[in-house]
């Protein structure tokens, strides 16, 4: 590899290195630009928007609201359900998971709440 193609291949590395050496510091200048400009409340406005709504955890959980109380109980069992048929080993999607999971999340705070008014309530 000492030969003409070896050069080439030297010459190929040493180049890309040099534009990401003139790159990487150009970019992360713009970055701490941009962050400094917006502000760090958008990027967690942003991140609190990826929660999943109530009807849609719902839905995913195959569960309903009206009528029958959601328990924490009937989450768990449909959570335990759903992530075991959807687990990666066995051929499923970690999407299908990962949406199960937030919708087990946000279901557990919404029984949370439930029981958190009951409580106010019966202590009136």
């Amino acid at each position: 590899m000492a030969g003409p193609l070896g050069r080439i291949i030297a010459q190929v590395v040493i180049l890309g290195v040099s534009v990401l050496t003139r790159a990487l510091p150009a970019a992360y200048a713009a970055a701490v630009q941009n962050a400094k400009k917006n502000g760090v409340d958008k990027a967690s406005a942003a991140v609190s928007k990826s929660k999943i709504s109530l009807d849609e955890a719902l839905m995913i959980m195959n569960l309903k609201d009206s009528g029958s109380k959601v328990t924490a109980d009937a989450v768990q069992k449909q959570y335990d359900r759903y992530f075991e048929a959807n687990a990666v080993e066995k051929g499923g999607s970690f999407y299908l998971q990962s949406k199960v999971y937030r919708a087990k999340e946000m279901l557990d705070d919404y029984v949370k709440e439930q029981e958190e008014e009951e409580k106010q309530r019966a202590s009136q």
